[in-house]
């Protein structure tokens, strides 16, 4: 007898958006579409947004009465922030479902299965999560907890969880006080003191944590400094951009490789590094990095640096846009923004608007009028992929020279030197030794020659 197993029901999340000066109906919509993708690769299911155009955010709930009843309709919540001890907090909510009751006024969402999770397109003290938290009666999360948990999720590597972790308690520190710490508080002989000192406990164990775990990085990131020095002989050029803007798709076409290709956010957390293909000699390494994203924690940006020092020590960045996405242009701002902040803004750069078989002949017409110095390509279109590709050797070759070597059988070792860091456009030998007509960079043509020299 067979069964088929049911898969469970995805919990249902409202979104929260406060239009801030500065920020346009079109800006805040696009940024609540990029947040339900969050929620979407984590699992949530999106059934409503509650937007406001505030001064700024309400410093309570985020934002006001009116609007955090809206949501709490959602959520089956009170709408109201309680205060006072707990007994005076269950009072005024069963008076206020009360009121409610009396006026006969059906909140908006209530003929709809509940909410369980709110998501807040803003960052959160840990009081304002804590107000929601009481007011809706859902689990309340902000953009940068969303994050956090994919990057939780999509950590493959030990340096990836590393700095996932680091991330993470980083962000739980300051709110302790707020989750489990306040659970504490209050209990056994001295009340209030001996919370106290269960509270600050806690933040010397997550201190020290977070320690260890950046001491543990600091050795992996050694010996991948390390790595990439040894690498410095061949020509590097790295993948960057938004998140989902198609990284890893142009890396599986322009090596070969196997790397994960997902339509979803964060697919790729590791740094994959493989050998241009056809290879050429010398060879040319492309890397795929992390995706970038509006409003990436602090935390995260500083955890993955030593990932993103593949873009910074790079010598082309090949930057992916998504241009079916129309908001293309604001994200690649954002990743020119994190790369200036790594200290990588300043090196060559090639800008690819990917994804162009999405689009009809007009608008990938207009995109390469409007944007003139960027490639409009598709990494699923071979021609495509060939046109990438030869714009990647060419930026390499630009700078290489010709020269003549002449090198003594006794040092032969220089030949096959050569064959690994240089082109070899001809070979020939004679009574003196082995003659090599060679194309390859200036620094490359001074190091054989020196180690001729050497004897």
């Amino acid at each position: 007898m067979t069964t088929s197993a049911t898969a469970a029901p995805r919990p249902r999340t409202v979104l929260v958006g406060v239009q801030l000066p500065g920020v346009t109906e079109p800006e805040l919509s696009s940024s609540l579409d990029e947040l339900a993708r969050l929620c979407k690769t984590l699992g949530l299911e999106v059934v409503a947004r509650v937007t406001q155009r505030r001064d700024r955010l309400a410093p309570a709930a985020v934002v006001g009465e009116g609007k955090l009843k809206e949501l709490a309709g959602y959520t089956g919540g009170s709408g109201v922030v309680p205060v006072g001890p707990p007994s005076k907090q269950r009072e005024d909510a069963a008076a206020a479902a009360a009121a409610e009751a009396e006026k006969g006024e059906t909140p908006a969402g209530a003929d709809t299965p509940r909410a369980t999770v709110v998501v807040v397109d803003h960052e959160l003290s840990p009081s304002q999560a804590r107000n929601l938290e009481r007011a809706t009666g859902a689990e309340v999360l902000d953009r940068s907890a969303v994050i956090l948990a994919i990057f939780q999720r999509h950590a493959r590597s030990r340096e990836a969880r590393l700095q996932v972790e680091i991330a993470r308690l980083a962000y739980v520190a300051p709110r302790l006080r707020e989750t489990g710490g306040r659970d504490r508080q209050g209990g056994g002989i001295g009340g209030r003191g001996v919370g106290e000192s269960h509270l600050e406990l806690d933040r010397r164990k997550l201190r020290d944590r977070i320690a260890e775990l950046r001491e543990e990085l600091v050795a992996i990131e050694r010996d991948a400094s390390t790595r990439r020095r040894r690498r410095g002989e061949f020509g590097t050029a790295a993948l960057v951009g938004y998140t989902n803007a198609g990284k890893s798709s142009w890396m599986r076409a322009l090596t070969g490789s196997g790397v994960l290709v997902q339509d979803k956010l964060f697919a790729t957390l590791d740094t994959t590094i493989r050998a241009l293909s056809p290879e050429t000699t010398p060879r040319i390494l492309i890397s795929d990095t992390v995706g970038f994203i509006k409003k990436l924690p602090h935390d995260l940006v500083a955890s993955f640096r030593s990932t993103l020092d593949e873009a910074r020590d790079a010598d082309l960045l090949v930057q992916v846009a998504d241009a079916a996405d129309p908001a293309f242009p604001a994200q690649i701002e954002v990743a020119r923004e994190v790369l200036a902040s790594l200290g990588a803004g300043e090196g060559p750069r090639l800008l690819v608007l990917n994804k162009a078989d999405r689009l009809d002949p007009a608008a990938r017409a207009g995109l390469a009028a409007d944007w003139p110095d960027a490639l409009v390509l598709s990494s699923r279109e071979p021609a495509d992929v060939l046109v990438l590709r030869e714009r990647i050797v060419s930026f390499f070759e630009r700078d290489m020279v010709e020269a003549e070597l002449i090198v003594p059988y006794a040092q032969q070792r220089v030949v096959a030197e050569a064959h690994a860091t240089a082109r070899v456009l001809a070979e020939s030998h004679d009574e003196h030794g082995t003659r090599l007509s060679v194309r390859a960079a200036p620094e490359t043509i001074a190091r054989l020659r020196g180690l001729l020299g050497r004897g």
